[in-house]
């Protein structure tokens, strides 16, 4: 299978490159350190994206940017990086993603436990997490050709306890291998629509 991974520079991204690549032609795609530059929030650069890569099997995104920050402070700008960098560049990258996927090919976007599992200062990226969610069950039912969608949800990770346990009191971090594990699962499985939680 030829597929793209978004995101391919990060923790999660590197742990789903390395199980992939054993068997099948990934192709790297981030802002910048990969095989094929992309801005997820620029839809030039995500059709861009496409043309430079061709027809591919699968897309994958571990990827988008969401603010953290208080609600009481937080303005309708601040929101706005989370619509922007993880809810409309993943929608993006499947609505202009349609038509270079080949038959029977798959996307898999990336959700997040605080949707389900609040924490303080996560509201914005709680509400693009089930934002996503909720876009992959609905389009499931559309999607054309018997091209399949899903989305993981991780918990936050055991390679990134040290930078985030102050913000995940209490929580049980994952390894990243299990996450990426449920990306593999996504991309060469069989089900479409559904949210496969890391926790």
């Amino acid at each position: 299978m030829k597929i793209v991974v978004v995101g391919a520079t990060g923790t999660i991204g590197k742990a789903i490159v390395t199980k992939l690549e054993q068997e099948h032609t990934v192709i790297t795609a981030s802002r910048k350190g990969a095989d094929v530059a992309v801005d997820m929030t620029s839809i030039a650069s995500i059709q861009g994206m496409y043309e430079q890569v061709g027809k591919i099997d699968a897309l994958v995104v571990a990827a988008g940017a969401a603010y953290f920050g208080p609600l009481t402070t937080m303005t309708p700008e601040d929101n706005e990086q989370s619509i922007e960098g993880k809810l409309k560049g993943q929608m993006n990258l499947v609505l202009l993603g349609l038509e270079h996927l080949n038959d029977g090919g798959s996307f898999t976007l990336v959700t997040g436990i605080m949707m389900d599992d609040p924490i303080k200062q996560g509201a914005s990226a709680a509400m693009v997490n089930g934002g996503i969610r909720a876009f992959v069950k609905s389009a499931a039912i559309e999607m054309p050709r018997a091209i399949r969608i899903n989305s993981v949800s991780p918990n936050v990770l055991q390679e990134s306890w040290d930078k985030y346990a102050d913000f995940f009191v209490g929580f049980n971090p994952v390894p990243v291998e299990r996450v990426a594990q449920a990306f593999v699962k996504s991309v060469l499985g069989g089900q479409t629509g559904q949210n496969y939680e890391v926790y």
